[in-house]
């Protein structure tokens, strides 16, 4: 039987009314919702916990409907389980499209791979294959500390065929071809369009992944500067909770906030991404993310009721 073209139009509304959802009017011009709303000048605002993120496939179903603009997924202190991340992701695509049309939210996972040094970096790259053949859209290195290993991280996450950047500081990338099917049918492009587009951006303007540091104790601060020298990141954070303990601070969870090395420290990587074009990130509250947005922050943990606000605040046009 032959469907016509308003009949097919029809189903599909029906389709979105069934499940709860509008049909999106927005065109996405990105894979990835995250880039294609810092392209434009608009902060992004994220969820997720330390406590992990269910890696199953149901909750990717009903998660794939969030509020936030990507999904921080936490395999730094929850079980490195690549198997629950690959059916999470399934489920987000189960669940879509998102309100503003995107395939998924993006996801960006913290690996526990830390930057203590290329060495170590290097010898855990496998991590982040695994991870990116889920068809996830960015990767945290955490306790990012050296400038050596922040460059074996962006080399251990692209293909050697993106040549942008190796004149400033990094070498080809190392990462190899065989997870890209995988992650191709996540994104819902073919495989030599994944090969094309899962690369750093801005580095790549038509890059898909977002990279981002931690740049979370002593020894990350006193190289912060030449950390984000790096090609390849996108944005950068100062972990105040690690922060803390490594600069041997005690206190309330607001310590951040009062304590003089601690302010000291923040603003020294708040500075230091400025001065690189990275994007910084920084917790935002109901009562402070208008305070948060005119400083410059531009990525950060939300409840949806501060990104409601700093939405309205920055006249954000893409529906969330």
């Amino acid at each position: 039987m032959k469907y016509g073209k308003t009949r097919l139009l029809c189903l599909g509304v029906c389709s979105f009314l069934m499940m709860g959802q509008n049909p999106p009017t927005w065109k996405p011009k990105h894979i990835n919702r995250a880039i294609e709303l810092l392209e434009q000048g608009q902060p992004i605002y994220y969820t997720g916990s330390h406590s992990g993120t269910a890696g199953t496939y149901e909750q990717g179903v009903k998660d794939a409907q969030t509020y936030a603009d990507y999904i921080s997924y936490d395999m730094e202190h929850a079980p490195y389980d690549v198997k629950g991340l690959a059916d999470y992701m399934r489920g987000l695509v189960a669940g879509g499209p998102t309100k503003s049309g995107h395939r998924t939210p993006a996801v960006i996972v913290n690996v526990p791979v830390n930057g203590t040094d290329e060495a170590a970096v290097r010898a855990n790259a496998w991590m982040f294959q695994q991870v990116l053949a889920t068809g996830v859209h960015g990767i945290l290195l955490t306790h990012a500390d050296t400038p050596g290993a922040v460059r074996a991280f962006v080399e251990a996450v692209r293909f050697p065929i993106h040549k942008q950047g190796i004149d400033r500081g990094i070498n080809e990338g190392r990462r190899g071809v065989h997870g890209a099917p995988t992650a191709a049918q996540i994104w819902g492009v073919s495989q030599d369009q994944y090969l094309d587009k899962a690369d750093p951006w801005p580095l790549n303007p038509q890059g898909e992944l977002l990279l981002g540091l931690k740049l979370e104790d002593k020894y990350a601060l006193a190289n912060a500067e030449e950390n984000l020298k790096v090609p390849g990141i996108a944005f950068a954070e100062w972990g105040p909770g690690d922060m803390a303990l490594s600069l041997g601070v005690r206190g309330p969870g607001n310590v951040a906030e009062t304590n003089p090395q601690m302010l000291a420290a923040r603003g020294r990587i708040f500075a230091a991404c400025k001065a690189a074009h990275i994007f910084f990130l920084n917790s935002m509250r109901p009562d402070n993310v208008v305070a948060m947005l005119k400083e410059g922050v531009m990525v950060g943990p939300a409840s949806k009721e501060a990104a409601e606000i700093g939405r309205k605040f920055t006249n954000r046009q893409m529906p969330w």
